[in-house]
């Protein structure tokens, strides 16, 4: 999948994607969207008190491998979609929706909590810092998984204001969209995505 969505971009970026027969372009968006749907309710903050240490990576590591493969889904199905005179037929609704939930469930649930700590549930219940202390004792150190699950989200984010431009979406996707593009304005840390949010934004309001 990895593979398939740095393809997708460069046959994008060449032009030459609505060569591609229509009927397995859209197979091939439907076996995407199952493994969108793998990892889209996926919580990566798992914190199982009675394992050791060694089981709770080996568990985390397995959710951020099924988390990143369907962020590669995700990046795939949207360069099919953007590229350049694509028929009707691609513009599956399922699947544009399934991308959408993918990125704010993670977005919401994955990134936010790792890159600013107003965003973290105490897991035992204790007394949450003020955001201003809980920012301060917050470390900039990142998984190189997460930075690499970030970038993905990034291009994705970047991408639906591409197909904003495109296709007419449901009233209920562009407020699921409008949300999306608006919380990263109030979380810090995340500059690059808020460049990408400003892209979506402006979309959904010419659109």
């Amino acid at each position: 999948l990895n593979e398939l969505g740095s393809e997708s971009a460069k046959i994008k970026a060449m032009g030459i994607m609505d060569k591609l027969s229509t009927d397995k372009t859209v197979k091939v968006l439907n076996i995407l969207e199952k493994n969108i749907q793998d990892g889209s309710k996926l919580s990566t903050l798992l914190n199982h008190n009675n394992d050791t240490e060694d089981e709770e990576r080996l568990w985390r590591d397995l959710i951020m491998e099924r988390v990143t493969k369907s962020a590669d889904a995700c990046l795939t199905a949207i360069n099919i979609m953007t590229s350049p005179n694509m028929p009707k037929a691609v513009y599956i609704e399922d699947v544009i929706e399934r991308v959408i939930q993918y990125t704010k469930f993670h977005l919401q649930n994955t990134l936010y909590p790792q890159y600013d700590p107003v965003y973290r549930v105490d897991p035992h219940g204790g007394v949450l810092l003020s955001s201003k202390a809980k920012r301060a004792k917050c470390s900039t150190h990142k998984q190189r998984v997460i930075v690499m699950l970030y970038n993905k989200v990034c291009d994705i984010v970047s991408s639906l204001s591409e197909l904003l431009e495109i296709q007419l979406l449901t009233d209920t996707t562009i407020l699921q969209v409008s949300s999306m593009g608006i919380t990263p304005f109030f979380v810090e840390n995340v500059s690059e995505l808020q460049l990408c949010a400003i892209k979506l934004v402006t979309a959904v309001s010419t659109s």
